[in-house]
Parts: structure tokens; sequence; C-alpha cells
């Protein structure tokens, strides 16, 4: 069985994909170009972002625009590519972040953990309400999730606070980023489902195996109602 869920003085973020809703930013940047397919859009983007010549989200969506273009037969300017690094930096928070976190807030410390830039990062948090305690993006990490190295940053943080990192919950939605790489690292952690009622995996890298999570919710307030109840 998992910890209860108010063992834990963290709660850990990852931000795009699980707060904020990339797939509809990115689509809807693409529609404004032409009409598109969204899960094939979606596709061609999950598969440019596995490329290794990937750089750092959100300014390889330009890069990533070139795929997407080439594949889907859209016309491939700077203009379209800029317009897509735009669309996806100004991404929306899903209905139910910005209440949820606000509820888990006063439960836990709130640490984002984004594989976005500062930069884009500072809009994201902007839009949910300024929630976290701390946070932690490629620009100071120097690295991406599902890499180690990543967590193990945060770990410190929260040691140096003068707490245990075991007493971290880490919350996301994506299999490959988030929820195996935690496990291996022993952590409790919480799946939030975000496509559960859809197919594949969207624009999400798919993990070369599922990891059972600790916890598995379809949004991010049926987490908050738990965590109340708990």
């Amino acid at each position: 069985m998992p910890k209860p869920l108010a063992a834990f003085s963290h709660a850990s973020f990852d931000v795009v994909g699980t707060l904020i809703d990339f797939e509809s930013a990115i689509t809807a940047g693409l529609e404004a170009i032409a009409r598109v397919d969204r899960e094939a859009a979606l596709d061609a983007y999950r598969d440019a972002r596995r490329q290794p010549e990937a750089q750092r989200f959100p300014d390889d969506l330009g890069r990533c625009y070139g795929h997407i273009a080439a594949r889907l037969g859209l016309p491939d300017t700077p203009a379209a590519r800029r317009a897509l690094i735009d669309a996806a930096a100004e991404a929306e928070p899903f209905a139910d972040s910005v209440e949820a976190l606000a509820r888990l807030k006063t439960r836990f410390r709130l640490i984002a953990m984004t594989n976005a830039r500062r930069w884009a990062f500072e809009k994201y948090e902007a839009k949910l309400g300024h929630p976290f305690h701390a946070s932690f993006t490629t620009d100071e990490t120097g690295t991406e999730k599902p890499d180690p190295a990543f967590f193990r940053q945060v770990f410190d943080h929260v040691a140096a606070e003068g707490d245990d990192p075991a007493r971290i919950l880490h919350v996301a939605q994506s299999q490959y980023h988030d929820i195996g790489i935690s496990r291996e690292l022993g952590m409790t952690n919480v799946w939030i489902q975000r496509r559960a009622d859809d197919a594949g995996h969207g624009g999400t890298i798919a993990p070369r195996e599922h990891t059972r999570p600790d916890y598995h919710f379809r949004s991010l307030a049926e987490l908050a109602d738990a965590v109340d109840r708990a």
C-alpha cells in the first residue's frame, strides 16, 4: 500500500501536460495555419520531440513545426515556425488546475518541475495563480526529466530546507518523463491521466513500459478531493 496522502509535506508537479494544456495550444496554433487532424498533428509533434537534435521547450517548437509541416503538407515559413513557439508559450491551464492547486497549496509546499525553459514557465505560473513554493526549469537544472539528476536537485533543495525528500509526493501525467523514473527513485507518485478518454499518447513520448502508479486520477481536482478527504 502507498503512503497515505496526509504523510507528505511537499508535492512536486510536472507542469506542461499536467497543469498546462499544451496539446490544445499546439493544435490551435496549427489550426491557425490550416485545418489539421488533432491526433495526426500530435503524433508528428511527438516524433519530432524524440529526435536527437531536439532542444528545450518551447523554443524547439520552431524545429518541430518543420517536421509537422513536412508530415501534414503545411507551408513551412519562419513566421509559421515562430507562431507555433508563441502558441505553446501561451498555453492555458486545464480547467481544474488553478482551483485544485489553490486547495493543494493549503496542504503541501508545491514545487514545479518542468522541462520548459524559465521564460515560458513564468507565463504558465502566472496563469496558474503563482502557487509554487519553489520551481525548477531546464535553465536551472541543465537537464530534462526523466534524467534522475533533475529529481536529485529537487531532493537536495528539500533536504536543505530541513525536510526529508521522502516526504515529496510527485504528481504528473507523463509515464515517460515522470511516473517511471519517480518510481525508480523511490518516490510516491500520482498519475494524472489527462488523456483517459483519448487513445494513444498524444504529444507525450511513449514509455518503454507502463508503470503502475501509487495513486491514479483522471484530473487534478480528483487528487485535491482525495487530499481533502485524507
